[in-house]
């Protein structure tokens, strides 16, 4: 999952609710179960009060011990946590009789904050020896005149707490499980709910890469009019690029025709004056012509969705061919260009200006041209790809001030060499408008290099 992706997103807020709703769902768990451990607590105590209080209303004269009906071993116990206690009100001095578990102390009496339950009694918590914790259940009795009466019976508050402990570790374990399982399943749904995205974006891929030409394939309604939208817009702008080819083509035919007439019109009426400035501007037209109607028609190649050209292929039949056409010259052409190296375009393109570069590196070469093609790591962004091609020779070279004319279009800086100029200048032109850059440079033979960068796949 990316930053800034849907899937985080949905995965970060799925993930707090989760965690929120578990660790809510934990405290009032914990609070539920607490409350049914004290009722139970409670209960255990009201047996051991409702006792006290029946041997305080009809006390056995005759019994050797009180209680009478009390017999739990945790009230004989020193300290165990296990205590009752009944105090006599309606003395001047109050008397205490208490379990031996309590030894020489006292218990300390509730006060009113106290919860009261039915059957007249309190309950809450209180310190006792040894700073224990107490878990206490109280009542007040009167018996007329045979005395009022506080009948007190507390109990370990440690067992409630531990039990609590146990809960908490195993309720703990439980929700951490709980939460695991409902992470991955939450990543599984954001994965299965998003893959129709992730196919429309391997599907603009493919197109771009050129393997494809359409959406295809089934998808959700939810997104059914985006893939539906996205292929009508691809059909549609291949039909402008189609309409602007034609039309391209129609003006080359409707102006190369009259510009033809004008020239040789003119050459037939030579040594005229006037017919030279004709037939002179009249080429000027025609190479204006051509470059703006060459412009177009390349702007409009560049803009077709989903052509790939394999590199080495054009670059073997380039250095054969050349090869062939310097043959006295005994240049020799070495190639290096990996399979993987992909060039996304025109194919004729990619021709011209390999062509284009081979032919001047073959022109000033004393005897070796090299030329060397791979592809390049992506960019910043991870999403656009480039194929490098370099060109060397070991002619003569040029200085940074005659690489600076070069590129210019018509410029030649030896007119002894067969050419019209405008070489260089249109692999700068068709590598522009692929987004694509020409530099030059030294090159390591001793010539010069020519190396232009173009959109790869």
């Amino acid at each position: 999952m990316r930053a800034n992706s849907l899937a985080l997103r949905l995965f970060f807020s799925a993930t707090t609710w989760i965690v929120v709703i578990l660790v809510l769902a934990g405290i009032v768990l914990s609070g539920v179960y607490r409350s049914a451990v004290e009722r139970a607590f409670d209960r255990r105590l009201q047996v051991y009060l409702r006792t006290l209080v029946a041997d305080v209303a009809a006390p056995d004269q005759s019994a050797e011990r009180f209680p009478q009906s009390l017999s739990e071993p945790l009230f004989e116990l020193p300290l165990s946590g296990w205590y009752w206690q009944v105090t006599r009100l309606d003395t001047a001095r109050p008397e205490l009789r208490s379990s031996r578990s309590l030894w020489d102390a006292a218990l300390a009496h509730l006060d009113d904050r106290a919860a009261s339950i039915p059957g007249g009694a309190r309950q809450g918590y209180i310190d006792g020896p040894e700073d224990q914790r107490l878990r206490v259940v109280e009542r007040t009795i009167d018996l007329g005149d045979e005395g009022r009466f506080v009948v007190t019976v507390a109990g370990d508050a440690a067992e409630i707490d531990e039990e609590m402990r146990t809960f908490d570790r195993a309720l703990i374990a439980t929700f951490a499980v709980l939460a695991i399982v409902l992470l991955l399943t939450t990543t599984f749904q954001v994965r299965y709910g998003l893959a129709p995205l992730k196919s429309i974006s391997e599907g603009l891929a493919a197109i771009r890469s050129g393997a494809s030409e359409r959406l295809e394939g089934g998808f959700p309604v939810e997104v059914a009019p985006l893939v539906r939208e996205t292929n009508a817009l691809i059909d549609a702008n291949r039909e402008i690029v189609n309409r602007a080819r034609t039309h391209v083509g129609n003006l080359a035919h409707a102006l190369k025709t009259p510009i033809s007439v004008m020239m040789n019109e003119a050459a037939s009426h030579a040594p005229d004056p006037l017919a030279e400035k004709v037939r002179e501007q009249t080429e000027i037209m025609r190479d204006q012509v051509t470059r703006h109607l060459d412009r177009a028609r390349l702007a409009a190649r560049v803009a077709t969705i989903g052509t790939v050209v394999e590199v080495r292929p054009v670059v073997t039949a380039l250095a054969r061919t050349m090869e062939k056409i310097h043959h006295t010259r005994g240049v020799t052409i070495e190639i290096d260009a990996p399979q993987e190296a992909r060039f996304r375009g025109e194919q004729q393109d990619l021709e011209e200006m390999v062509g284009n570069l081979v032919d001047n590196a073959c022109k000033w070469a004393q005897s070796r041209v090299s030329i060397e093609a791979f592809p390049e790591q992506p960019d910043a962004s991870g999403e656009r790809r480039f194929v490098r091609i370099m060109v060397d020779d070991d002619g003569p070279g040029l200085t940074p001030s005659q690489r600076e004319q070069v590129a210019l279009r018509g410029r030649r800086l030896d007119e002894t060499k067969p050419g019209s100029g405008l070489g260089l200048s249109i692999v700068m032109e068709l590598a522009t408008l692929y987004g694509g850059r020409l530099t030059l440079s030294t090159a390591p033979i001793g010539g010069l290099r020519v190396e232009v960068v173009l959109p790869g796949a």
